[in-house]
């Protein structure tokens, strides 16, 4: 089974989260890096089509709620 660009770009988007959330807790972030930039930093170009702040805002409150219960 091959992904669909949006399940890449909700999988890629999860571990962006993770990975800024990890190196959030060690300090070991430049200055001012919000979790958005971190995450188009980390998106390759041929599936930046997909991408909107809605859905990093939607798997956000989804990693979030899910680790939180």
């Amino acid at each position: 089974m091959t992904l669909s660009d949006k399940e890449k770009m909700v999988a890629i988007i999860s571990n962006g989260i993770a990975v800024f959330s990890l190196l959030q807790e060690r300090d070991s972030l430049p200055k001012n890096t919000s979790m958005y930039d971190f995450v188009l930093k980390v998106i390759p170009e041929d599936i930046k089509s997909e991408l909107s702040i809605e859905l990093i805002d939607e798997v956000f409150q989804y990693v979030s709620s899910a680790h939180s219960s």
